[in-house]
């Protein structure tokens, strides 16, 4: 990996500079969301999983991405204000992005490249290769709500798939593993 994920310049929803260096230390769950995806409920999920673990060092991020059947096509701000209006988010939220294709941005290629594959894809890979959007490249993001974990030192550990939810089994012990590490 060319640069390290903490290190790469975001912008946070409202258009300031950030890292993923302001969270150092904590345990990261980042994710491309959508509010016009049949998986935007996800969102009240996450922001329980938000709101359960921050005390602890965790954090979830969401960065808005309007790469699969244009489910994000809001501003920054239509976005900020349907976060909060509907599902009272308040977990951090960053502009609007690409995460897959050529315009891809350098965060996603990074994390992409450290977890090249996410867990238990198989049956929603198939679900879009038959309505004809399955991406041509294995390591791509599938679809909005993909999730990357990324322990307190920055590595990425984990990738689930756009419909493992924040309350399934196999991400809430993900994420309690790696708050367990000091």
């Amino acid at each position: 990996m060319s640069q390290n994920i903490q290190s790469i310049p975001v912008k946070k929803i409202d258009g300031s500079p950030a890292t993923l260096q302001n969270y150092q230390g904590k345990v990261l769950l980042v994710v491309n969301v959508a509010s016009q995806c049949g998986l935007t409920k996800q969102y009240a999920g996450l922001e329980q999983l938000y709101r359960d673990k921050k005390a602890e060092g965790f954090e979830v991020l969401g960065f808005p991405a309007n790469n699969f059947k244009q489910q994000e096509p809001g501003s920054n701000e239509e976005i900020a204000s349907f976060c909060s209006t509907e599902y009272d988010v308040t977990f951090p939220l960053f502009e609007k992005i690409s995460v897959s294709g050529a315009d891809q941005h350098p965060l996603y290629a990074a994390l992409t490249d450290a977890q090249p594959n996410a867990l238990d894809t198989a049956a929603f890979r198939e679900k879009l290769a038959g309505k004809g959007l399955a991406p041509d490249n294995e390591k791509d993001v599938l679809w909005n709500f993909e999730k990357f974990l990324i322990d307190r030192n920055g590595k990425v550990v984990g990738r689930f798939s756009p419909d493992i939810v924040a309350d399934d089994s196999r991400l809430l012990q993900a994420v309690e593993a790696e708050l367990a590490k000091h």
